[in-house]
């Protein structure tokens, strides 16, 4: 039996194969028929060797390939050997942390031979309800203005997103999370684009912030993430009186603004896009 899990969202994916071999050592309690094979490590012959050896408990083994799609020399090998492993009774995970290709010589054989599972970046509403489960297992509660921010700041990274629930709900044990909070003990990533497109609006420069945040726009990225962005890096520009081209005055005043886009789009007063190119027109 093949199993094969693979994705951009390695934290899933991590997770469901350490549900597999729970599951499997709940099973088989000598632990001696879990075996791992790792990238360039990966020996074909050495795979062979434990596929073919008779475990002693008459225990089906669970043997884990990691990463073995950029081993040339074991996929090669292992797709010369596959009709003759196909009634073979044990059960083997490819696991694939990087991107595969789905024209791949193995991705085609393990689409029609394996049971496949892709993990893929978690957006909208269902990254919201992960974390709403999230918060739950720790018997936290989180307002949904709150959970929005908190998305909008750390996006798809679940390793992340992760950890910083783990943070607040040990913050505000038993009590409800606010979006002050978040703002409080979150802090938005910073990436290199947009860090250019707040470079513009820090320089003034309205035409290419305009464009920039178009861009980021059609791209799918979350209107609140973006203005968390924004709001972030002025308010560390009022934190260390750092003004670019802004007086102090301008950065407490383009401060306000953040606060009352933020407000409109949350309300439904202004759709996101909109409410962007205000605020970027009025910096």
């Amino acid at each position: 039996m093949y199993l094969f899990l693979y994705g951009e969202d390695t934290y899933r994916s991590r997770q469901k194969l350490e549900e597999i071999i729970g599951s499997y050592k709940k099973s088989n309690k000598s632990g001696l028929s879990l075996y791992f094979l790792e990238g360039e490590n990966a020996g074909f012959q050495n795979f062979m060797q434990e596929l073919q050896t008779v475990s002693m408990f008459q225990e089906k083994k669970l043997m884990v390939l990691k990463n073995v799609f950029q081993n040339l020399e074991f996929k090669n090998a292992f797709l010369a050997q596959s009709s003759k492993l196909a009634d073979q009774p044990n059960i083997i995970i490819f696991y694939e942390e990087a991107k595969v290709a789905l024209n791949d010589s193995l991705s085609k054989f393990l689409a029609k031979n394996a049971k496949v599972q892709k993990f893929e970046h978690l957006t909208g509403q269902k990254l919201r309800n992960w974390a709403k489960r999230e918060f739950q297992k720790y018997g936290a509660d989180i307002d949904s203005l709150a959970l929005e921010t908190m998305a909008a700041c750390i996006g798809s990274d679940l390793w992340r997103f992760s950890n910083e629930i783990k943070k607040i709900s040990a913050f505000k044990k038993n009590k409800k999370i606010f979006i002050e909070d978040v703002r409080l003990l979150v802090k938005p990533k910073i990436e290199t684009d947009i860090f250019r497109t707040i470079g513009s609006l820090a320089s003034k420069n309205k035409k290419q912030a305009l464009t920039s945040m178009r861009r980021h726009l059609e791209k799918g990225d979350s209107p609140l993430y973006l203005l968390a962005m924004i709001n972030y890096q002025f308010r560390s520009l009022l934190t260390r009186r750092n003004s670019y081209y802004f007086s102090l005055a301008e950065i407490k005043e383009i401060y306000g603004k953040l606060l009352e886009t933020d407000l409109k789009i949350k309300t439904g007063q202004l759709d996101p896009q909109t409410a962007l190119d205000l605020l970027i027109t009025e910096i």
